[in-house]
C-alpha cells in the first residue's frame, strides 16, 4: 500500500520500496561505518604489545581504547538523538564522518599506545553520531509493519562491513605493516563515505514530522505507548522513562548494555586471547570475522523474523544462545572449534541486536523515537565501556583472560533473564494496545 503525506510541495512516501534509493544509500553508509570500525578491531588488540609499546600482562592499559570508545560512543548516541530532532538527520551523519577524518593519521604516527586511545575517542563520536542517524533515517521512512526488517538490514550491512574490515586489514598489515595498512584502508574508507554522505544522502526529518497514523496502525493493531509520559517531553523525561520509569523500556536498556561486553571481549579479549595461543594474525581475523559475518548476515533474517513472532522471543534466546557461545571458547581448543563459538556467538547476536532496537522503536512514539532510540543506544554503547572496564579488571587481578570470558557469558544469561521477566511484547500486532491495556 502507498503511504503518502503531504509536505509543501513534496509528497512523502512510507516504505522501503517506495523510498528505495535512500534506503540503499543509508545502507551503503552503515556498510562504511562498519568498515571504520572494524579497522580497529583484530590488528591494534593483537599487536598493543609489539606495535604501541603495551606491557605484557597490562590488561587495564589494554583495555583503555574500548574504554574510552564505550562512553564517548554511549554518550554522543545520547547527544546524537537530540541533534538529529533540532539540526536533522543528514547534520549529524556529515559531523560523524568529519570526526572520523583525523583517525588514520594518528595510527600512522601514533608514538605510544596515548594516541591509539585518542583516536579511539575519534571513533566514538563517529559512530555515536554516524551508525545512530543510519539507523534513525531509516525508521523515519519506512512503515512500523517494517521495522523489524529494516532494522535488520541496517545490522546486517554495518556488521559485515566490520567482519569484512578485521579480515581485510589483517592481510594489509602482513603486506604493508600494520600502520600503513590501516592507514590506506581508513583514508578511502572515511574519504568515499563523506563525499556520498554530502552529495546523496537525503534529509528524513520531515518525514519524522509528517502525521503518523498510518505508520503507528498496523491492520489495526495499536503500540503499546508509554502512558507516563507527556505529549513533548523534555531530555529528562525521556531519559527516566527510558531508563527505569517504564520497565519495559529498561529491560532493553539493560539489555543492550549487557551484550556490549560480548562485543567488547570479542574486540579487545579474544584476539590477545588467541595470539597468546600462537594463532596467526590473518586466523584471528577469520575467528573474529566469523563471529562478524554471522552477526551481520543472520540480522537480514532475524529482524523479519520478529516482525512474525515478536520481538520478545528471539530477544531472550538471543541473550541466552550468545552466552552459550562465549563459553564454548573455553571448553575446547583450535581455530575450527573457536570458529564454531563465535559463529553461535554471532547468531546469538543477531537474534538480540536489531530486535532491541526494534521493541524500543514499537513503544517510543515518533515525536520523541530520535531521543528515545539515541537513549537506548546510550545505554547500550555504554556497555563497551563498562564491559572493558570490567574484563580489565578481573583478567588484571586475576591474571587469566578466562575468567573475562566466563563473566560475560554469565552477564548474558541473567541479562536475558531479566528481558523475560520485566520485557513484554512490543510488536503492535501480537500485543496491541486496544486488546490488552497498559
Amino acid at each position: 500500500m502507498l503511504h503518502q503525506m503531504q509536505s509543501g510541495h513534496t509528497p512523502l512516501q512510507f516504505g522501503i520500496r517506495e523510498n528505495i534509493q535512500q534506503v540503499a544509500h543509508q545502507l551503503v553508509q552503515v556498510f562504511m561505518v562498519g568498515l571504520t570500525l572494524g579497522m580497529m578491531r583484530t590488528v591494534i588488540p593483537a599487536l598493543a604489545e609489539q606495535e604501541f609499546g603495551v606491557p605484557r600482562g597490562s590488561f587495564m592499559l589494554l583495555t583503555a581504547f574500548v574504554v574510552a570508545f564505550g562512553f564517548v560512543k554511549g554518550i554522543l548516541n545520547f547527544v546524537a538523538g537530540r541533534w538529529s530532532e533540532r539540526i536533522g538527520r543528514k547534520s549529524v551523519l556529515l559531523l560523524g564522518w568529519a570526526a572520523a577524518i583525523p583517525i588514520p593519521f594518528m595510527i600512522l604516527y601514533a608514538p605510544n599506545w596515548d594516541w591509539i586511545v585518542a583516536a579511539t575517542i575519534l571513533l566514538g563520536v563517529n559512530q555515536g553520531f554516524t551508525w545512530s542517524m543510519t539507523q534513525t533515517a531509516k525508521l523515519d521512512i519506512t512503515l512500523a509493519n517494517q521495522r523489524g526488517f529494516t532494522l535488520g538490514l541496517n545490522e546486517f550491512s554495518g556488521y559485515v562491513g566490520v567482519a569484512l574490515a578485521g579480515i581485510l586489514t589483517g592481510y594489509l598489515a602482513m603486506m604493508w605493516g600494520p600502520r600503513m595498512g590501516l592507514f590506506v584502508f581508513g583514508v578511502v574508507v572515511i574519504g568515499v563515505a563523506t563525499v556520498m554522505t554530502a552529495f546523496w544522502v537525503r534529509e528524513t526529518l520531515a518525514w519524522a514530522h509528517a502525521p503518523h497514523k498510518s505508520q503507528s496502525n498496523i491492520a489495526n493493531g495499536l503500540p503499546r505507548y508509554p502512558k507516563n509520559i507527556v505529549d513533548t517531553p523534555n531530555t529528562w523525561e525521556i531519559f527516566t522513562l527510558m531508563s527505569w520509569r517504564d520497565r519495559r523500556m529498561a529491560s532493553f536498556c539493560q539489555a543492550g548494555l549487557v551484550e556490549k561486553f560480548v562485543d567488547a571481549l570479542v574486540w579487545v579479549v579474544l584476539p590477545v586471547y588467541f595470539y597468546q595461543r600462537n594463532v596467526a594474525l590473518t586466523e584471528i581475523g577469520w575467528i573474529v570475522g566469523i563471529y562478524g559475518f554471522v552477526w551481520g548476515g543472520a540480522q537480514f533474517f532475524t529482524g523479519r523474523l520478529s516482525d512474525h513472532i515478536g520481538r520478545k522471543k528471539p530477544i531472550v534466546g538471543g541473550m541466552w544462545l550468545c552466552g552459550s557461545g562465549v563459553a564454548m571458547t573455553l571448553l575446547g581448543n583450535g581455530v575450527v572449534w573457536w570458529s564454531l563459538s563465535a559463529a553461535i556467538t554471532g547468531l546469538g547476536m543477531a537474534l538480540l541486536y536489531p530486535n532491541l532496537s526494534a521493541a524500543v522503536a514499537d513503544i517510543a512514539h515518533p515525536q520523541w523515537r530520535g531521543s528515545a532510540i539515541g537513549i537506548y543506544r546510550f545505554w547500550r554503547d555504554l556497555g563497551y565501556g563498562i564491559g572493558a572496564l570490567m574484563l580489565g579488571a578481573i583478567a588484571g587481578w586475576t591474571g587469566l583472560l578466562e575468567n573475562a570470558i566466563w563473566l560475560t557469558a554469565i552477564a548474558m544469561g541473567l541479562s536475558g533473564a531479566v528481558v523475560w521477566y520485566w520485557g513484554e511484547e512490543t510488536h503492535p500486532l501480537i500485543h496491541p494496545a486496544d486488546k490488552t491495556p497498559s
